[in-house]
């Protein structure tokens, strides 16, 4: 099978009509064999009843409903569980992605060789204040981060080799970050491809200021995880020492004050109390990435990496 087609949707029964006939134009015009695999994470509204009378109109596709709302990111990692497709296209429900730009997306997988290709909606139809304006801070910091050349990490049509997709976890949130699980799971060619953005045909956009703050936060964790979850040392040890040291140095000044230049009343100025503080700090954080390191030395996944190839 060349293509796997992943749409997780969560409230879309009026577009899924128009998309799946779309799609399947598409796919007909270019001879792709293909699946089309929706993931309805809890939708309250028919659209299980929606796909479930488009199956028996058309049997490339599969589908699979959560018992409540998981979120986007459940609903690409069990989509990309299931998929058998050589390339996976991800795409979201609401016709504001264009299946037409998935031919292009393909060649660039099967002949450029990118592990990963992502959209960028340059020019975009979304509200500025509550979407737009959110998503370009949003990117912004993740470019700086992780050193990804991409202007829109969270487009949701993308695409990925196979082996790309099955060898990442997407979870909690983490579907605004894919393009840097892969960068961490060791796949370097990471593409981008301009699309047209179309404006919203049916409901509203469930997303705006609220994901920043839990995009930001994401972004703290993920970088965490990919630099310091084999090694916590690195991070909490060198915070801890550092610490440490500071109140060494202003604990070592006050002694002099008080030994030399006979000070007294030491103990009732505000340093002495800083830098009491920064040693019990530095402790805490040395011991915190101690225990870190233990945990992570016995943890069943401490040796797991990714094996491309293999000459027996």
């Amino acid at each position: 099978m060349q293509l796997s087609i992943v749409i997780p949707l969560y409230n879309e029964e009026e577009s899924l009509p128009e998309l799946t006939q779309w799609i399947e134009r598409v796919m007909k015009e270019n001879g792709f064999e293909y699946e089309i695999i929706f993931i309805d994470d809890g939708s309250t509204d028919n659209s299980w009843e929606v796909i479930k009378q488009l199956k028996q109109k058309n049997p490339n596709i599969r589908a699979f409903r959560f018992k409540r709302n998981y979120g986007k990111a459940a609903g690409l990692h069990v989509g990309f569980q299931k998929a058998r497709g050589d390339v996976i296209i991800t795409m979201d429900a609401d016709l504001q992605d264009s299946p037409d730009e998935i031919p292009e997306f393909y060649r660039m997988i099967t002949e450029e060789n990118y592990d990963l290709v992502s959209c960028w909606k340059k020019k975009r139809y979304d509200p500025w204040l509550s979407k737009n304006l959110p998503s370009k801070i949003f990117n912004f910091t993740a470019r700086l981060v992780s050193g990804i050349k991409l202007h829109d990490f969270n487009c949701g049509l993308k695409a990925y080799k196979k082996k790309v997709a099955k060898a990442i976890e997407v979870y909690g949130d983490m579907h605004r970050y894919i393009p840097i699980l892969v960068k961490n799971a060791g796949f370097k060619r990471i593409g981008e491809k301009v699309v047209k953005h179309r404006p919203r045909k049916y409901g509203k956009s469930k997303y705006g200021w609220s994901r920043f703050l839990h995009g930001f936060l994401d972004l703290l964790s993920i970088t965490f995880m990919s630099n310091f979850s084999k090694r916590p040392m690195h991070f909490f040890g060198t915070l801890g020492l550092l610490s440490f040291f500071i109140g060494f140095l202003i604990l070592a000044y006050l002694s002099y004050l008080k030994i030399f230049e006979h000070i007294t009343k030491i103990a009732d100025r505000p340093l002495f109390y800083l830098g009491v503080l920064t040693v019990i700090l530095g402790t805490q954080l040395f011991l915190t990435g101690f225990l870190g390191d233990m945990i992570s030395r016995n943890s069943p996944l401490r040796n797991e990496y990714l094996i491309d190839e293999e000459i027996e």
